[in-house]
């Protein structure tokens, strides 16, 4: 699995982040994504990475710019975590 950090400029309130979860979610088969207009980024957790001109192709469609993306291995955490060694 992977986290996808993505920089966008552009949100301004609650209905820009919905707009960017929207986009993201109808574009790429992801397990869970957060927006926040305030830190100016999205969140991604899903199995495929996906790539920067992925991520800018399906964005700049919405009139956001992306500005960065970061991807690193995820590991869930949770209590079954706790167990494997």
């Amino acid at each position: 699995m992977y986290k996808i950090t993505v920089g966008i400029d552009g949100m301004a309130c609650g209905m820009c982040e919905a707009h960017i979860n929207d986009t993201i979610r109808n574009n790429f088969k992801v397990k869970k994504v957060t927006s926040s207009h305030v830190k100016n980024k999205a969140e991604i957790i899903c199995n495929e990475n996906i790539t920067l001109d992925e991520l800018r192709a399906v964005i700049d469609k919405t009139g956001y710019t992306v500005t960065s993306v970061k991807s690193e291995p995820y590991e869930k955490h949770g209590i079954a975590s706790l167990f494997k060694k």
